[in-house]
């Protein structure tokens, strides 16, 4: 059990480190938020699963956490996209060439 909870650990801090990576890549702030808020959350839910499989008598206190997580990492996200919604801010559009005659 303990093999797998390291495994688990470890996918979970890569899922985590690739969504700060998608922090810096994505073009504007509606990507930022989904690149972060997705990877953020399945890193998180894979670390307390991890944290559950070496620490067996803890499974009831993380099952409270991953709900809070999965309740307030979509719903924050929502806030903040609906704010720079609101800001003004619009989402970067890319422009395509669709043909030959432009």
């Amino acid at each position: 059990m303990s093999l797998i909870g390291d495994i688990l650990l470890v996918v979970g801090c890569a899922f985590i480190a690739l969504g700060s990576l998608g922090l810096l890549r994505m073009p504007d702030v509606f990507n930022r938020l989904q690149a972060g808020t997705k990877a953020a959350t399945l890193g998180t839910l894979a670390v307390l699963l991890g944290i559950g499989f070496n620490h067996p008598g803890w499974w009831a206190k993380l099952v409270v956490i991953a709900g809070f997580v999965l309740f307030t990492n979509p719903v924050g996200s929502s806030s903040i996209a609906r704010a720079a919604r609101k800001a003004g801010i619009k989402p970067r559009v890319l422009a395509r060439k669709i043909g030959t005659d432009g």
